[in-house]
This record gives C-alpha cells, structure tokens and sequence, in this order.
C-alpha cells in the first residue's frame, strides 16, 4: 500500500521543495562519496531518499496502533482504527448502526472521530468489497519506481534542488557540480599565483585544471576529483580566471590575455534599446523580421534543426569579425552551465583552416572571424553558410563565393562633416551577397569617427531613420526603400534591430507605405 498511498499524492512531486532532511540527506551523500555531483545525480539519490523515507513514515502510522480498517471486518465501540486511504489517520469508533442497501446484503455502519474532532461513516462486516483485499489493491496501485518519477518531474525537480542549495552556504556549485564547502582542498594565494604564471606562459590559455593541478603543488594524497574541484572553485573566485570551456568541459583562460572584444562588447554591437508598440507590426513585418533573423529580435519560438544556415552580415557584425548568434544559430555553437564565455574551433567549410573562436553569451554574438572576413574580402550584406561542425566544440563557416567583378553596388560615403550619405558606384565583388543587405564601405576608418562621434552625441534614433531613408531614396527612380535595405543602413551607424525600425515606419506620417514593405519619405509631412 506504500505506493499506493504515493500515487494518491498526485501533487506531491509538482510541489516539490528542499527540506531540511532533504538538505542533510544531501549532505552526508556528498560526504560518503567524497566526489561533485551533478544536479541531476543529487536529484536521482533524493528522490529514492525521498521515497524511501515516505515508506518509513507510513509505515510508522500503520504501527501507531489500531487495527486496520477493512470493511468485512467489524469493530467494537473505543476500538482505534487506522485508515490507509486516509493517509493512515487514526480514529476511534465512537457508533454503530445497521446498514440499509438491498444490494449489499447485511452489514454495519460504524461512526468515529479522527483526532480533530472530525467524524465520519464507514461499513463494517460488508464480506463483498475491493479493500477487503489490500495485497490486491496494492499491487494494482503500485505507484511509479524512482526512474519514472525522474523521466516525468526531473527538470523541475532539479530547478527546485539548484535553488534551494544555492540558499546554503554550505555547498558550493562549479562546471554543473556541487560538493560541501567543508571538504574543500585548501587552495590559497601563492597557488593561485603559480596558476597564473602557467596560463601566462600558455599565451593566456587555454588549459584544463589537471593541467594546472600538476604544475601548483597541491596535496597529491587527497581524492584527485576532490581537488580539481577545490581549484576550479579558487579560479572561478578570483577575477583573474576566465573559465571559458563549453559545458562538460572545464578550460581556464587568463582574463586580461583575452581578446578586447571578448571581454567587452564592441560598440558596434551594442543595443541601446528602442521602445516600440510590437503590436502595430503587420504579419508581413513578422514574416520578414522572422527571416532577417537578428540576434535581438524577440524570438520565442525554438529554432529548426538544420545542418546549415545562411546569414547575411550586418555592418557591426563584419566590422568586428563576428556572427550573429541567432535563435536559427544558436544550437550549432556550443554552450556552458555558468560561463559567459565560451573558446571553440571556427573551421573553413573549403581550406580547412582552423580558426579560434568565443561565443559571448552575454551579447549574442560569436567572435573571431575579422581576418576571414578581410582574406575573403566580404563586405556588409555578404553571404555566410554556417554549418554543424563535424568534431565537438567545432563549427563550420563558408563563403558563398563567386568570380570577381565589378556591380554597381550601393555604397556608404562620409563628408569631411561626419554626414553619411549613399551613392551608387561601381565596386568590387569577390562573394555572393544580399543585394538589399549589400553596402561597400571604402573607408571604415571615417565610419569609425561616426560611431565614436555618437557615442558622445547620440541623435534621436527617429532622426537616424529619417536620414538614413532620405538618403537612400534618392537612389531609387521611385523615390521610397524596402525595409531590409533601411535595416541594414541603418546599422551603419547605429545597432538596432527591425522591429523598432518597422514601427517607426508604421506609425509616423511622413513614412509612406507603397506596397511590398517598400517606404517613400514625405519630406513634406515634417520629420
């Protein structure tokens, strides 16, 4: 009947929370194994704690005294009776009566009152009845072994665990493991010193913890995976370490021998958020912002599970050697419990080079692609395929290329003034590329100027838009620009995804809608 009595709870799993013997429990379990456990290894041993301990329990209440309630049996007046179905409540029989119901035949009717005062009516001497066979009933209720309960509740089960431990400050969590405080290696200052001078002499990293383990002298007579442990938490601790390897994987890095825009967001990928109505957005605003796929649009949804990708690259994204990492993307890249930076392999889809890479989780971009981008000589709008890599902690990145030639291409110029204004002129192309996305930038250093002139001075960003759609439809015989081509304008001089972009132009009269997302600018309605 244990698992019976389980199963009748069917919130009791929903309503999980660490309790104190829950805490103890996990405790000395860290204590006997003397090893890190994962959150979902903690959460297997406390749910066959847990059930075990609700075995004990019920039976504790069985054993309370009084006889168990059967319905043939029949019982005296003050006779103690305990109720399995009723959580094993004891209560006493305080009545009796005949029992009135052609189809059951004969039988009693016993009154009693629980320790609460609460009183109640069950039948006695009924010879036909299913609980008159409880060993039958318990094994058709036989409730769920601990592998069920974790294939149904493991997810919020661990939520639950990873909160309340990080309550206690008598564990502490590193690389998805957790272990008591108590029991740490001892790893002080001078240690910590020569594991600096190890990841100097290593260019900065990166390098595994055993690594480091075998050149700082710590005691070699402890449990081995105690003191990686103990060192993984002294580094995390200290503001010189960057741990920096995708999940399951624990590498160190020193922080200040990391790339610039590694450590910091580069200022041309830096949103200075736009409020805007998402509401007013057509489902063919959606559609499109869907496929612009920007890595600060608001998506939801999870991405497809495809091999590849094409991306078009936007000016910030070229400029600094980055991608965009979109929901589309996302999964191909690797990823960590806790780290905010992450170091992989970029592979060339067609010389196989091997390129160093970081996923910064905490801008939704990935870096280290500026001298690919500059070998292949791509430009804002050019296409990249972006495929699974074929080894762990590698990604593949290939260029839609073509023969060289000269198209007219929509290119950005900036006066003495700081203006940008576009023309279209004759350029160079040696990758294929979006031609809404496509703009030739001849002098990146003058564009430079712009971004940190407005990082002082930052105009309205409606005025940015304004400017940047006057200046383009003065390319276009008919005088308007198609959103994806002011999206990707507008981002040379200011980071912003569509969605604000699409908003502006939706709910602002000198913006004209003529059809197929395509924009005039009305000087004449004021701006």
């Amino acid at each position: 009947m244990v698992f019976a009595t389980l199963s009748v709870k069917d919130d009791y799993w929903d309503d999980f929370e660490l309790q104190d013997d829950d805490i103890e429990f996990l405790y000395a379990h860290l204590l006997d194994t003397e090893t890190p456990l994962t959150p979902q290894e903690l959460i297997a041993s406390l749910v066959e704690d847990r059930i075990q301990r609700e075995i004990k329990q019920i039976e504790e209440k069985r054993l309370a005294g009084g006889n168990v309630y059967v319905p043939q049996e029949k019982y005296a007046l003050d006779e103690k009776v305990v109720f399995p179905a009723l959580d094993w409540r004891q209560a006493e029989v305080i009545g009796s009566r005949d029992g009135h119901n052609p189809d059951m035949g004969d039988f009693s009717v016993i009154k009693v009152r629980f320790d609460n005062g609460e009183e109640r009516e069950f039948a006695s001497g009924l010879e036909e009845h299913p609980l008159n066979n409880p060993h039958e009933l318990a094994e058709e209720a036989d409730g769920p072994p601990a592998q069920s309960i974790l294939e149904e509740y493991e997810d919020i089960l661990v939520e639950r665990l990873e909160y309340g431990l990080n309550e206690k400050d008598d564990f502490v969590y590193i690389a998805g493991r957790w272990f008591p405080r108590a029991l740490l290696v001892d790893v002080n200052t001078g240690h910590l010193n020569l594991a600096e001078a190890v990841l100097d002499m290593s260019g900065g990293g990166p390098v595994t913890t055993t690594m480091l383990i075998d050149q700082v002298e710590l005691p070699s007579n402890e449990n081995p995976k105690l003191v990686e442990f103990s060192l993984d938490l002294a580094l995390q601790d200290d503001p010189r370490f960057d741990e920096v390897g995708p999940a399951g994987k624990v590498l160190w890095y020193l922080r200040r021998l990391e790339p610039e825009s590694v450590r910091e967001i580069p200022d041309q990928l830096r949103y200075r958020e736009v409020e805007y109505d998402r509401d007013i957005l057509t489902p063919e605003m959606l559609a499109l912002e869907s496929r612009l796929d920007d890595e600060l649009s608001p998506f939801g949804d999870p991405a497809p599970d495809d091999e590849s990708v094409l991306i078009h690259l936007l000016y910030p994204h070229w400029r600094v050697g980055a991608l965009p990492l979109t929901h589309r993307v996302r999964s191909f890249f690797p990823t960590a419990y806790d780290t905010p930076r992450i170091l992989f392999t970029l592979v060339d889809g067609d010389s196989g080079e091997k390129i160093p890479g970081w996923v910064v989780r905490e801008g939704s971009y990935v870096i280290g692609l500026e001298d690919w981008y500059r070998k292949h000589e791509l430009m804002p709008g050019s296409s990249i395929l972006v495929m699974r890599g074929k080894q762990p902690g590698e990604v593949i990145v290939k260029v839609e290329a073509q023969r060289s030639r000269r198209d007219w291409v929509r290119t950005v110029l900036v006066g003495a003034d700081g203006g940008v204004v576009f023309a279209t002129l004759k350029q160079v192309v040696s990758a294929s590329y979006d031609e809404r996305m496509g703009i030739m930038v001849p002098d990146v250093n003058a564009l430079d100027s712009v971004w940190k002139k407005r990082k002082k001075h930052s105009p309205p960003f409606e005025r940015v838009v304004a400017d940047v759609a006057r200046e383009l439809t003065k390319l276009n015989p008919q005088n308007h620009v198609h959103v994806t081509e002011l999206y990707a304008a507008v981002n040379l001089v200011r980071r912003v995804p569509p969605g604000p972009i699409m908003a502006l132009l939706d709910s602002r009269p000198w913006f004209v809608h003529v059809g197929d997302l395509h924009f005039r600018f009305d000087d004449s309605a004021g701006s």
